[in-house]
């Protein structure tokens, strides 16, 4: 089955690796048709594993090879066209859209923490199909309050976002 795994960390604030090296790593834990996309850990490979015995196995080699702990989640094809056909917000160039991935029912923590956020003007979060969605104002992102909840450490092991953009990327190469 194809899968993409979504690393959590990676590249960001001195957790850095090339990708090639984490396709390496990937394929030395048994994963095959590895392949990245974009540097920011979104790692498509072939398994015939179970989903949960894959994130422990990738973990563990992630964090062995890298030194660092590792979060990632992994979806199915299936799963990463639910998240782009689900988009609840129409595009805008002037806003970024980001979907999050992660452990289950996480999509409910985020959209509490979202409510209780202030917001800039025509900032939105929303579930739809099980799966949290975030728009923002580009230049936004970071200093937005919602933004800043996303870095606690308390949820570090919990979800990682992507924009849209890279979705339809991850989801383009599955496909080819």
């Amino acid at each position: 089955m194809k899968y993409c795994a979504f690393l959590r960390g990676v590249n960001v604030k001195g957790t850095n690796m090339k990708m090639a090296d984490v396709c390496r790593v990937f394929e030395k834990a048994g994963m095959e048709n590895v392949g990245s996309v974009l540097a920011s850990g979104n790692i498509i490979f072939s398994s015939d594993k179970k989903v949960q015995d894959l994130k422990k196995i990738l973990e563990t080699a992630m964090s062995d090879h890298f030194s660092y702990e590792a979060f990632l989640f992994i979806r199915s094809l299936e799963e990463i066209e639910n998240f782009w056909t689900s988009i609840p917000f129409e595009k805008n160039e002037d806003f970024h859209v980001y979907a999050f991935v992660g452990s289950d029912e996480i999509e409910h923590v985020l959209l509490k923490e979202f409510d209780n956020a202030s917001k800039t003007a025509h900032e939105k979060g929303k579930i739809m199909n099980g799966i949290f969605y975030w728009k923002v104002p580009k230049g936004n992102t970071l200093d937005s309050s919602f933004g800043k909840i996303l870095g606690r450490k308390s949820l570090k092991d919990q979800f990682t976002s992507r924009n849209i953009h890279t979705f339809e990327k991850v989801l383009k190469k599955m496909n080819s």
